[in-house]
């Protein structure tokens, strides 16, 4: 789950980092009474969750609340990446004499929460760790441990720039994102920049923090109080018709998981795929193999017949499908004869012929022989373990395109 830069900052200063005095605002009139509190220039930042904002024109500067005011009104009207603002940050124009970078984030491959800091922030991290990476510090935490302060100096400290009161005063600010990182289950906690000011503190003038979506259940309470709107679409893009529709069959069925994916997708074969990482796997050998996926899909978890029956017709809707492949890894937990079910639900409630329709249905696993008779019975052959998942995508990529054997 993403967040708004103005929920971020919330959650960081209920964290006892300290940020300068803000204001969201919805409409004009409320950036001007904002402006007004604060006090001096101030700072009008569009609220959407993508990138680009500043280029955009999403991003301006105002001398008094008068102007602050009539800039928000702009912002609020303005698109940027197709994404329009739930808001406006009314910041104040802070002295900076330094900015620096201060993240958090979850390592896949080493399993634990890794600290970076670097002494040149306000810029993309990549860049910096790709030209100056002597000014990237690093450091792993423990899982289990608590987070001592000393490991966040040793990072502050490897990325240099940083010493005697300055590195003191931007410790405790480090080893306070890594508890939030912990604490929140977040996949990142970043800020970006941390500012010290003229007067030798240091605030978070901007973050950014991306919550592990099965974990906001257990936050919802604290997510309530600082006011993050939990129906508000957090993806980097509208969702698509076939996003929502997949959504809503999964939501109303606790049995199981279903999800679907078509952004970027343009192909003529539908996907019911599973396994985790088995997907990318399958998604992957498709296309490696001459194929257009027209979507991404995960099936698994022992889903009812309506489920698997439900994706199975959301993908057959989707314009230019003309086939679709159904496929998973060795499952255990997913009995195959109710996602043959479904899939041949689907089919005949379309008219459409299941024999034509599924160029390939690959699961082997539970339940296999009674799901190789149920396809039988419609004359779709069933694939078991001896197809590789590799030959079972180049099979189907093959039948749509019209080869051998379609």
């Amino acid at each position: 789950m993403r967040f708004y830069e103005y929920e971020s900052r919330r959650i960081v200063e209920q964290a006892g980092i300290p940020v300068t005095e803000y204001g969201f605002a919805k409409t004009g009139t409320e950036a001007r009474e904002a402006a007004g509190r604060i006090g001096g220039p101030t700072v009008i930042k569009s609220q959407v969750l993508t990138g680009g904002r500043m280029k955009a024109g999403g991003v301006k500067f105002a001398d008094t609340p008068e102007e602050a005011e009539a800039h928000a009104e702009q912002i609020l009207k303005l698109e940027i990446g197709g994404h329009m603002p739930v808001g406006v940050l009314v910041d104040p124009k802070a002295e900076v004499e330094h900015e620096y970078y201060a993240a958090v984030l979850w390592d896949g491959r080493a399993k634990r929460p890794m600290m970076l800091f670097s002494d040149m922030g306000g810029i993309d991290i990549e860049q910096v760790a790709e030209d100056h990476p002597d000014h990237v510090g690093r450091g792993h935490l423990s899982n289990l441990h608590p987070i001592p302060d000393f490991r966040a100096k040793e990072v502050i400290a490897a990325a240099g720039g940083l010493t005697g009161r300055e590195l003191t005063r931007a410790t405790p600010i480090l080893a306070s994102l890594a508890r939030l990182q912990r604490d929140y289950d977040m996949t990142l906690a970043e800020i970006n920049p941390l500012a010290r000011l003229s007067d030798g503190s240091f605030v978070a003038l901007d973050a950014h923090m991306e919550m592990e979506d099965e974990a906001v259940g257990r936050h919802q309470r604290v997510l309530t109080e600082i006011g993050v709107e939990l129906d508000q679409p957090r993806e980097l893009y509208e969702p698509s018709d076939f996003e929502r529709n997949v959504k809503a069959i999964d939501d109303a069925d606790h049995r199981g998981v279903i999800q679907g994916k078509d952004h970027g997708f343009v192909g003529d074969l539908g996907l019911v795929i599973g396994a985790g990482g088995g997907s990318l796997t399958l998604t992957d050998a498709v296309r490696s193999q001459g194929g257009k996926p027209a979507n991404y899909a995960e099936i698994g978890g022992n889903p009812s017949v309506a489920k698997s029956k439900g994706l199975a017709m959301e993908v057959l809707k989707k314009d230019g499908v003309e086939k679709i492949a159904v496929m998973m890894s060795i499952v255990s937990n997913t009995r195959v004869d109710i996602v043959a079910r479904g899939v041949i639900a689907a089919c005949l409630e379309m008219g459409r012929d299941p024999a034509e329709t599924i160029a390939v249905f690959r699961i082997p696993g539970a339940w296999e022989e009674e799901g190789a008779k149920i396809l039988g019975k419609y004359g779709v052959e069933f694939r078991d373990r001896g197809t590789s998942m590799w030959e079972a995508a180049g099979e189907a990529v093959e039948k749509v395109q019209g080869g051998a054997g379609s």
